[in-house]
């Protein structure tokens, strides 16, 4: 996949009032190979967006295209299929498995495609300094050292778009520095697209475009 195409796209719930953005009811291309930042005030749809992305909420009008295929063309099938090769998200809410330890829930993602070894997964959890959390429960870490277990889940997969969320509002600084460069060098590798999300800390990366929803 080589783009993402909006075409006038406005969530449902806006369909009588609808916000001032550059996003909703305009036509917008991410390209793969560029940054882009999505900054937005908190209940102007920016989670909608992602989920309207990674196709598992409908409730908007307008079109999307992945390349030049309208997204409404794909089955259950092919879905599954594109968030195992071609889209990787980081949630807002994480969805984490909080039963389950920081490295069972990375090995549960990664073992559809065995995109990274064992060894490349742990070396991540050591850069984002979270190592002695490998075989903690879920449940048991702050949401801090949760944000950054859904970064390298994000990262163990293939992806021509990396989709990331409010990945670091509970990260400090210095470490959001750290998973930045992470983030950059995962998506130099597979020459992927980045789409970040903002509604105040912005991941530091250089973007080559900032959108505002």
């Amino acid at each position: 996949m080589n783009k993402i195409v909006l075409n006038k796209i406005l969530p449902n719930i806006f369909a009588d009032n609808p916000p001032s953005s550059e996003i909703w009811q305009n036509e917008i291309e991410f390209s793969k190979g560029k940054f882009y930042l999505v900054e937005a005030e908190s209940g102007k749809g920016k989670s909608s967006l992602f989920a309207y992305i990674y196709g598992y909420r409908y409730d908007f009008s307008g079109q999307i295209f992945f390349d030049e295929n309208n997204i409404n063309i794909y089955n259950s099938s092919d879905w599954d299929m594109l968030r195992q090769d071609s889209l990787s998200l980081l949630f807002q809410d994480l969805k984490l498995f909080p039963e389950l330890t920081a490295l069972e829930n990375i090995l549960l993602k990664n073992r559809l495609t065995d995109f990274k070894t064992e060894k490349e997964i742990v070396n991540m959890f050591q850069i984002l300094e979270i190592e002695d959390k490998t075989h903690k429960k879920c449940a048991k870490l702050s949401w801090g050292q949760q944000q950054r277990v859904a970064i390298v889940r994000s990262l163990c997969q293939p992806f021509d778009f990396l989709l990331l969320d409010e990945p670091i509002s509970h990260i400090d600084d210095r470490i959001s520095e750290i998973a930045a460069d992470l983030i950059v060098q995962e998506a130099q590798k597979q020459k992927a697209g980045v789409i970040v999300s903002s509604i105040g800390k912005r991941l530091p990366l250089d973007y080559q475009s900032t959108i505002k929803l």
